[in-house]
């Protein structure tokens, strides 16, 4: 395929799904991830397309917001780990709240196997993917439903998590960084997830890599609050994204990544065993350890805090602070 031929079909893709990753543009046009990059490039030059960390979205700003049909099908494989290992967080008869989300959605049907568990939740795409698991209790906030991602936003929503007090809360968002922590475009749906965000003792943000490094318009949790990250393991020539999880880490976020060979299992089944990231430091963190002096940090294996039995634990490669 000549470039030319290469680059329409790029922005074709992106123009039809609002964001595409580099990955799925490299599988897509059968050529090298390097390659696409260097189209990616030329695209932005003519102003048709803004690059991302991992991507590659349709002009617009912080203000842009791509749909749920458009939001669906970017980095589906990628989503699928990250909901495996965040399901593994979660225990017995616990009451967490889920925020509005392609990835939250995958990760509200791997809930659905967790008997005694209450979730509250402003996505009617949660609700849904958790209205047959009998051993859940599902509870939704009011609100006024915002179409383009099927949650409940507004004053009622906000006001019906009120007083309410849960262990956990997993929200996602549009774009993450070290200096704003989570963000999205939409006013509306920052300020219920905010709210869900104050009834949680813990906060668990779930980002692919794409979202590393990207700034959107409204803050939702800054860095502080932020508990966890769940994310994918990005690709190994992306040390924008690796170094944007470093300065995570360094703010004390706990970083859950899941590894290049995790076997997603999908909605219907446990978790199966997967592999853990290879223990290597970040990009970074060897030239800082080396300039103080000190111990090179490693990132080691570790199972997700879960009571669940050794057969549905999956292998995780958990960052830590040192």
């Amino acid at each position: 395929m000549f470039a030319a031929e290469r680059r329409q079909l790029i922005l074709e893709m992106v123009r039809a799904n609002g964001a595409v990753s580099l990955r799925e543009l490299a599988r897509v046009v059968q050529t090298s991830e390097v390659t696409v990059r260097r189209d990616v490039r030329a695209l932005e030059a003519e102003g048709l397309l803004d690059r991302r960390h991992g991507g590659a979205v349709l002009p617009g700003g912080l203000t842009r917001e791509s749909g749920f049909p458009q939001k669906s099908h970017l980095a589906t494989a990628e989503k699928t780990a990250i909901a495996d290992l965040a399901a593994g967080l979660v225990g017995e008869g616990e009451a967490i709240v889920v925020g509005a989300g392609t990835t939250t959605q995958e990760l509200a049907r791997r809930l659905a196997r967790i008997p005694g568990l209450t979730v509250v939740t402003n996505s009617l795409l949660v609700a849904q993917a958790l209205a047959h698991a009998n051993r859940v209790e599902v509870v939704m906030t009011g609100g006024t439903l915002r179409g383009s991602n099927y949650a409940l936003v507004g004053s009622g929503a906000e006001q019906s998590l009120q007083g309410l007090r849960v262990s956990r809360a997993f929200i996602s968002g549009s774009g993450l960084t070290a200096e704003r922590g989570l963000s999205t475009s939409n006013m509306l749906s920052a300020s219920v997830d905010r709210a869900l965000v104050q009834a949680a003792s813990e906060v668990v943000v779930l980002a692919d890599h794409t979202k590393l490094g990207s700034d959107t318009m409204f803050q939702t949790v800054p860095t502080e609050l932020i508990t966890r990250l769940v994310t994918d393991e990005p690709p190994l020539h992306d040390e924008r994204a690796a170094a944007e999880l470093q300065a995570l880490a360094d703010q004390g976020v706990e970083i859950v990544v899941a590894g290049p060979d995790a076997d997603a299992s999908g909605g219907d089944g446990p978790p199966g065993e997967r592999r853990p990231r290879r223990e290597m430091p970040l990009p970074g963190q060897r030239r800082t350890a080396a300039r103080n002096g000190g111990p090179v940090p490693q990132l080691r294996s570790a199972t997700p805090l879960s009571d669940q039995s050794s057969g549905e634990r999956a292998r995780v490669a958990d960052l830590r602070r040192r």
